[in-house]
């Protein structure tokens, strides 16, 4: 009877070890390329849109949407957004641009070719990172949650994003890429990929390294700049103030 027991309980905790998820798998980011990238660019949103790159600018006085030339950094149009905005998070819906604000509790519904704006539509949390699968808005707030929101920026779904049972938080650049959604972590040099299923995190990204010493200033600040480009499949990274922008492709560490 003894050993009938023993053996019961191992089976037991040899079933719960299997039913526990395993961690996230570690990458570095490795680069394939680099391109030059505007160094007055507080970088908030990076993404791909009609085969052109986006990028939406921060900072009070400097916010701004671009569209960018990838092989020159340069800005082939340029918007200011005005003097009194922080710009955020960008991404296109349908026939819509949408940019973020980070506290003035707005959004701007633009055309996404001449990035005029429709509307200014009312937000009820801070606007941090933003993009799309597609069929919805997903945005990040610096908690630890997303929001997935239909085209009138309503709330039809919260996300939790754990990594082993616990949140992670700082969520912030975003993109959505083969199903899954990347995140940038503020102030760290990581991008978490997540289950937008569950809000699992399932990868993590490391960048440590990725802009060297040499392209750094006093003004250099954090990673932040995410851009999937679904027709050549290509990944790129830069940050707030970086003079580059890098492609890359995920190592197995």
């Amino acid at each position: 009877m003894r050993r009938l027991l023993i053996l019961i309980l191992a089976a037991a905790v040899c079933a719960g070890c299997a039913s526990t998820p395993k961690g996230p798998v570690r990458y570095r980011a490795q680069v394939v390329a680099e391109y030059p990238h505007d160094p007055s660019s507080y970088t908030q949103g990076l993404f791909f849109y009609d085969g052109a790159l986006y990028e939406s600018v921060g900072q009070y006085g400097e916010s701004a949407m671009r569209r960018v030339k990838l092989e020159t950094g340069r800005g082939e149009r340029t918007v200011s957004l005005g003097m009194d905005i922080f710009a955020e998070g960008a991404t296109v819906l349908d026939t819509t641009l949408y940019i973020l604000t980070w506290q003035n509790g707005l959004v701007f519904r633009c055309d996404p070719v001449s990035f005029a704006v429709r509307e200014k539509v009312e937000y009820p949390r801070e606007g941090w990172g933003l993009t799309t699968d597609g069929k919805q808005l997903i945005a990040s707030d610096g908690s630890d949650y997303l929001f997935f929101l239909d085209e009138d920026l309503q709330t039809v779904r919260t996300l939790h994003v754990t990594q082993e049972g616990l949140g992670r938080r700082y969520l912030n650049e975003l993109e959505y890429i083969d199903g899954k959604i990347w995140a940038n972590v503020y102030t760290r040099d990581e991008i978490l990929i997540i289950n937008p299923d569950n809000g699992r995190v399932e990868g993590i990204v490391d960048c440590s390294g990725l802009l060297p010493a040499r392209d750094r200033d006093l003004r250099t600040d954090v990673l932040n700049g995410i851009a999937h480009d679904p027709v050549s499949g290509k990944t790129y990274l830069t940050g707030k103030y970086w003079k580059k922008l890098f492609e890359i492709e995920l190592v197995k560490k």
